[in-house]
C-alpha cells in the first residue's frame, strides 16, 4: 500500500530507487556472467554458477586432484588489447562547403578536437574502455562538461578560483549503466538510462550541497540500495569495501511530449539531489540527449549489451585445465609410483606417510608377499593430441593467431605479398571491434564540439600541437563552432603496424604519388612523410607554402573592409591561387570583389617583374 504521508520529493526518490532495483534484478544474470569473465581473466578459473545462479567455488571430487589454472584467456585478451591499441585515429571535421567561412569553422573544430585529445587523455580513456569491452563485452564513454576544469579566469569572494571549464571524457564500466530495456540495442532509443555510481559523501556534498550519512558499499556499484539484494557470500571475486560512500543514481530520460527537454533526476540516500532538464545540448540540431556513447566488442542481435570473446573461451579454458591437470596427475603416479601390498604384511600407515624413498628398508611379515610397484606405462598420446587440439581452437575462437608460434605453417611462403596477406587475415577477425571503436570515437568528437558550442560563451585561448608538433594558438568562442561533421583522417584510419606503414609510404614515393605538378617533392609533402614515418623532428625548415597560404587567407578577411598591401616577400603565385579560390567559392559584395581583383593584379605585376 502506498504511503500517503510521503512528500513529493520522497515519492520521487522512492520511485527512482524502485526503478533501479527492477533494472538490477532484470540484468542480474548478465552481471554474474561479467563477474565470471573477470574471474577467468584474473586466473580464478575453478568457479561456476550454482543452482541459484550465483558464482561459487567448484569443489574437488578427491583430495588428491590437481587444481592448476593454465591461463590462456589472459594472454589472448592481452593480444587483442595490444592490437586494438594500434587504432588511435586522428579526428578531423569536414567543411560543409568550399566557402571560406565553412572551411575556417571546420579547421577550428579540428583544432579543438586535437587540443581535447591531449587534455582529456583520449588514449588512456580508450584503453580503459577497450579493457572493459574485451572482458565484459560492452563499455561506455560519458562526455560531460567539467566546470572546474580549464584555465582560471577569476577568483570568488572567498578566494576560490573560477575556471573557464572544459570537456571531460570518462570510460564507464557496464556495471554502472542500467538501461530501461535490455532488448533495445541503441542508446538513443532507450526511454531512460540510469547511471549508478558510488561516491564519497564529501564529494556528494560538494557537488549537490546535500549532507548524507554514508554507508559501506561492496563489489563495484552493484551493492544493493537499502541492502535489499545481497551479493553472493561465496563469490570468489575479490571485493573491497568502500567506507563512507553512498550510491548515486542518475536517471536520464530522453525528450518526450511530457518532457520536451528531457529530464535528469539524481537520487542518493533516499533524497533527491537534482531534478531538471537534461543538461547537455549534445544531440542533432541542438537537441538535448544522453551523454553516453556505447562501444561493444562483439554485437548481439536484439541486446543492448554486447558479447565478449571471453564468453566463448571459457569452455575451452575449462577443457584445457582439465586435460593438463589429468596429465599432471598421471605423471605424478608414474614419478611417485603406486605400491601394491598384501593386507597386513607391512605397516601401511608408515608406507603411506614416507613413500618409497631411496634407501628405505621395508619390513614385511614373514611368509607374505613383499610390496611391489605397479607398472603404469607412459602417458597416453591422447593427452597430447587433445591438448594440441584445444590450443588450436583457442586461436580459431579468439581470432588472434600468433604468426610467431605458427611460423612452421608458413615456412614455404617466401613472397612478401603472401606474408602480408597472411597478416591481414590474422587481423581480419578484429575488424568488427575496430569499427565499433572508430564509430564511438567519432561520436565522442561530435559531443565534444557540441558541448563547446553550448558552454564556451566567452572568448578563450586554445593550445594544440599542429603540424610537426609545433604549438599552435587560436582564439575562439562557442558560436564559432558551427561544424561538427566529424570524420577520421584517411592516413590514421589504417590498421597498420609501423613497419607496414613505412612500406606503404616507400612504395608511394617510388611511384611518385607525392610529387607536385613539376615532378618534385614539395616541402609540405616532405614534412608530412617524415611525420608519418615518425621522424617529424628531422623537419628543420619552416613550411613556407603553408605560411603563405595562411597569410593569403588573412588578407581575404582583411579586404572585406580595407585594402591589403602586397609585400615583396610574398610568394605571389600562391597568393594569386588563394585569392582566386576565395572569389570562386564565396559570394562577396562587388566592392570587396573589386578590391580583391585589384590585389590579385598587383601580385601578377610583381610576379611578372620577378620573371623578367
Amino acid at each position: 500500500m502506498e504511503n500517503t504521508n510521503l512528500t513529493p520529493e520522497e515519492k520521487l526518490a522512492g520511485e527512482v530507487e524502485n526503478d533501479f532495483l527492477r533494472r538490477q534484478q532484470e540484468r542480474k544474470s548478465l552481471e554474474r556472467s561479467w563477474q565470471l569473465n573477470m574471474n577467468f581473466v584474473s586466473g580464478n578459473q575453478f568457479c561456476d554458477f550454482d543452482a541459484k545462479g550465483e558464482i561459487a567455488e567448484e569443489g574437488k571430487d578427491y583430495f588428491w586432484q590437481q587444481r592448476l589454472a593454465f591461463n590462456h584467456i589472459a594472454s589472448i585478451v592481452d593480444t587483442r588489447l595490444s592490437k586494438l591499441s594500434r587504432i588511435r585515429p586522428a579526428l578531423t571535421v569536414r567543411a560543409a562547403s568550399d566557402e571560406d567561412g565553412d572551411r575556417h569553422s571546420a579547421e577550428l573544430s579540428s583544432a579543438i578536437l586535437a587540443a581535447v585529445h591531449d587534455s582529456a587523455d583520449f588514449d588512456g580513456v580508450m584503453n580503459s574502455a577497450a579493457l572493459w569491452s574485451e572482458v565484459c563485452g560492452t563499455a561506455f564513454y560519458k562526455v560531460v562538461w567539467n566546470s572546474e576544469g580549464g584555465n582560471a579566469v577569476g577568483v570568488t569572494d572567498d578566494g576560490k578560483a573560477v575556471k573557464e571549464g572544459n570537456v571531460q571524457v570518462v570510460a564507464v564500466s557496464p556495471f554502472e549503466i542500467y538501461p530501461y530495456s535490455l532488448s533495445v540495442e541503441s542508446v538513443a532509443e532507450q526511454p531512460s538510462i540510469i547511471h549508478a555510481k558510488a561516491l564519497p559523501v564529501e564529494e556528494i556534498f560538494s557537488m549537490y550541497g546535500v549532507r548524507l550519512a554514508g554507508r559501506d558499499i561492496k563489489d563495484f556499484i552493484t551493492a544493493p540500495i537499502l541492502q535489499k539484494i545481497d551479493c553472493p557470500p561465496n563469490m570468489p571475486q575479490i571485493t573491497a569495501t568502500k567506507h563512507g560512500y553512498e550510491l548515486v543514481l542518475e536517471r536520464y530520460t530522453r525528450p518526450s511530449a511530457d518532457y520536451p527537454e528531457g529530464r535528469l533526476t539524481v537520487v542518493a540516500g533516499g533524497k533527491v539531489l537534482f531534478d531538471g532538464e537534461l543538461p547537455y545540448k549534445n544531440g542533432e540540431d541542438g537537441a538535448r540527449d544522453y551523454p553516453f556513447i556505447k562501444q561493444v566488442s562483439l554485437p548481439v542481435a536484439g541486446s543492448f549489451f554486447g558479447a565478449s570473446v571471453v564468453d566463448r573461451l571459457i569452455p575451452l579454458q575449462r577443457a584445457y585445465n582439465a586435460v593438463k591437470c589429468r596429465k599432471h596427475e598421471f605423471l605424478n603416479r608414474i614419478a611417485m609410483g603406486v605400491v601394491a601390498v598384501e593386507d597386513g604384511s607391512v605397516d601401511a600407515d608408515e608406507l603411506a606417510e614416507d613413500g618409497l624413498m631411496p634407501g628405505k628398508v621395508i619390513a614385511y611379515r614373514q611368509g607374505s608377499k613383499p610390496p611391489e610397484m605397479l607398472t603404469l606405462g607412459s602417458v597416453p598420446s591422447e593427452f597430447g593430441e587433445e591438448e594440441e587440439n584445444i590450443l588450436n581452437e583457442f586461436t580459431k575462437v579468439a581470432g588472434t593467431g600468433n604468426l610467431t608460434e605458427n611460423a612452421r605453417s608458413f615456412a614455404g611462403i617466401t613472397s612478401a605479398t603472401g606474408l602480408q596477406l597472411i597478416i591481414e587475415q590474422d587481423d581480419q577477425r578484429l575488424n568488427l571491434t575496430y569499427n565499433y571503436m572508430k564509430r564511438a570515437l567519432k561520436m565522442i568528437g561530435r559531443h565534444v564540439l557540441r558541448l563547446y558550442r553550448q558552454f564556451a560563451s566567452d572568448v578563450r585561448l586554445l593550445r594544440y600541437a599542429g603540424q610537426n608538433n609545433v604549438l599552435n594558438l587560436v582564439y575562439f568562442k562557442g558560436s564559432d563552432v558551427s561544424s561538427d561533421d566529424v570524420v577520421i583522417e584517411a592516413d590514421s584510419d589504417l590498421n597498420m603496424t609501423p613497419a607496414q606503414r613505412r612500406t606503404v609510404i616507400y612504395e608511394a614515393l617510388d611511384r611518385g604519388l607525392f610529387n607536385d605538378a613539376d615532378g618534385k617533392l614539395s616541402s609540405l609533402a616532405k614534412g608530412k612523410i617524415l611525420d608519418l614515418l615518425g621522424y617529424s623532428s628531422f623537419v628543420g625548415a619552416r613550411d613556407l607554402d603553408g605560411l603563405n597560404r595562411a597569410r593569403a587567407g588573412e588578407e581575404n578577411l582583411a579586404m572585406q573592409k580595407a585594402e591589403a598591401e602586397v609585400k615583396s616577400y610574398d610568394d605571389h603565385a600562391i597568393h594569386i591561387a588563394e585569392h582566386t579560390a576565395y572569389l570562386l567559392s564565396e559570394k562577396v559584395p562587388e566592392a570587396v570583389e573589386r578590391r580583391i581583383c585589384g590585389h590579385i593584379a598587383a601580385h601578377k605585376a610583381k610576379l611578372a617583374e620577378e620573371n623578367i
